[in-house]
């Protein structure tokens, strides 16, 4: 019987999509999991704060799961990890950076007592029930302390790449282990899942040390305050700021929650590194003339409550942004974010800043791996089956393309979606079936209880506005006690449209008398009465659908 078992690797999150990754690997009875992201909302989720994964499948099957094993700690990696350990209470494996980051999230959710975490390093490989061994593999990637993963199981070796990209000069840590990646290839690999971010690129991803040898220069001959935006999370990033700040006499100052909590733990762990009396508290900028000081901020993707954005639209408590100001936002926008960002860049100019972004010059580079990296890993891990993995749908098929240059023939590459289950033994793999997959909205306190209605809800009042018609019947003559009010709300003001709203109410009025006429009333069809009399006349009025919302009161 054991014989017949095959491998079942599930994304669950993470495909067709940047963010949210989660992916699981059965066999038999047990399950690890590798990565537990969250996503951020489209435009068209208003009111959600996040995106996690339906984890549905996993809750069923929650006595096989052996544990989680994180490749780094990016929210899209990590940022689901609260949410899915309240459902599924399991061990969770990662480095010491990633960990660190974990901890904080843990204890903002008072978690962290009742969770195991377990700290390995690159080159350590832990135990996950009797099917699987995890061994942890040094990558490159824009925070420190990543990994691939490579899963050994019963029918064979699956290498996870995670986010990478080979790094000559890294910041902290070493350079990608390719030694490793060649030997696993010499074993013999089953399959390799790789990122296909920047699939579209080609030629190699640019050292992080290049983006630190601009600043030094920008920093050098420049004589005003700098702000600096980034993503909180690129520890390296953040580090080459605060050198160059020192090099050139200033003081450095940060702002944003995020990017707070991530240099307290960085220094904690000793990822970071602060020469001696160069970090300053925000509060204390005005001490020092504006060539002295430097400040970090979030908001690198124009994110509306973010400190950049605030500084930009002058509603940050602290800074103020003037003409004599140099900003540098130091990364890309991610999809769907370019808007934001031209928004904010807009209003930075409009106050007269001195504004550094991509198009302009070198002060980002990407993290993830471009075509002839791509191309180099698959050739050294010479995997029997290739998965494209951590992309847009487009992004996946053109890395199957390009995994064909190197020898991949395409009935060994797999395009999945969320939820795709791929069975594999040692010498064939076909897809077999699904499992749920969706999305689950998380909005404050609540998970999952905004779904596609109140979606739908949501946008028609943003979109429309919303018309309440509150008739009061009277309990003994059933008779209307006076003329209907109403009240609208984002559709029209009521004092400017006098005509309109009286027209509302006598149309509610007639609709009202309708039902009272008859011999028995239904509340339920009176209420419906009045919604469809008073849409068609406002959309006869005005060609305009708002939300309307027909009250009754009994007194």
């Amino acid at each position: 019987m054991a014989k017949t078992k095959k491998l079942r690797i599930i994304p669950i999150g993470g495909l067709d999509e940047i963010g949210k990754n989660l992916t699981a690997f059965e066999y038999g009875n047990e399950i690890v999991i590798v990565d537990c992201g969250m996503a951020f909302p489209d435009d068209d989720m208003p009111g959600v704060d996040m995106v996690i994964n339906d984890i549905t499948y996993l809750v069923k099957n929650s006595q096989k799961i052996q544990g989680i094993f994180l490749t780094h700690g990016h929210e899209d990696h990590i940022g689901g990890l609260p949410y899915f350990l309240k459902e599924i209470n399991v061990p969770v494996y990662g480095t010491r950076l990633t960990l660190g980051l974990v901890e904080h999230k843990l204890k903002e959710h008072n978690m962290l007592s009742s969770v195991k975490l377990v700290r390995m390093r690159a080159g350590q490989t832990a135990e996950a029930g009797s099917n699987f061994t995890v061994e942890f593999i040094t990558t490159n990637h824009s925070i420190a302390d990543s990994v691939a993963l490579a899963i050994k199981t019963p029918v064979g070796t699956i290498v996870h790449m995670g986010d990478w990209k080979i790094d000559s000069t890294p910041i902290v840590g070493d350079m990608i282990d390719l030694t490793r990646f060649g030997e696993l290839g010499k074993e013999g690999v089953l399959a390799l899942m790789s990122d296909s971010t920047n699939v579209e690129r080609p030629g190699y991803a640019m050292s992080e040390k290049s983006v630190g040898d601009k600043f030094d220069s920008i920093f050098s001959g420049c004589d005003k305050r700098i702000i600096i935006a980034t993503f909180a999370s690129n520890v390296h990033r953040v580090q080459q700021i605060i050198d160059a700040a020192a090099k050139n006499g200033r003081k450095v100052a940060v702002s944003g929650r995020s990017m707070e909590n991530i240099v307290e733990i960085s220094i904690l762990l000793g990822y970071m590194k602060i020469p001696e009396g160069v970090l300053i508290n925000l509060d204390n900028i005005k001490k020092y003339r504006p060539n002295q000081v430097v400040i970090i901020t979030t908001g690198s993707q124009g994110e509306p409550m973010s400190a950049l954005t605030r500084m930009a639209f002058s509603d940050h408590r602290k800074v103020e942004v003037t003409k004599d100001d140099l900003i540098i936002i130091s990364a890309s926008p991610i999809p769907g974010n370019e808007k934001s960002v031209s928004n904010v860049i807009n209003e930075l100019f409009k106050i007269g800043a001195e504004v550094i972004y991509k198009s302009l010059m070198d002060v980002h580079v990407s993290g993830h791996a471009c075509q002839e990296e791509l191309k180099l890993i698959i050739s050294l891990v010479k995997p029997k089956f290739f998965i494209p993995v951590h992309g847009e749908h487009r992004h996946l098929v053109l890395h199957k393309r390009l995994a064909e240059k190197v020898g991949i023939p395409p009935e060994r590459s797999f395009v999945l979606s969320n939820g795709s289950v791929l069975e594999m033994d040692s010498s064939s793999a076909k897809i077999n079936g699904t499992i749920p997959a969706g999305q689950v909205l998380v909005d404050g306190l609540g998970v999952g209880d905004v779904g596609n209605i109140v979606l739908r809800d949501r946008k028609h009042l943003a979109e429309d506005g919303l018309i309440i018609v509150v008739v009061t019947i009277a309990q003994e003559n059933r008779q209307m006690v006076s003329r209907p009010d109403v009240i609208s709300r984002g559709f029209v003001y009521v004092r400017e449209a006098e005509r309109l709203i009286d027209g509302v109410k006598d149309i509610s009025a007639e609709a009202v008398e309708d039902c009272l006429s008859k011999r028995s009333v239904d509340w339920a069809m009176m209420k419906s009465n009045i919604k469809s009399s008073v849409a068609k006349y406002i959309y006869d009025k005005t060609k305009r659908n708002p939300m309307i919302l027909p009250i009754i009161e009994e007194v």
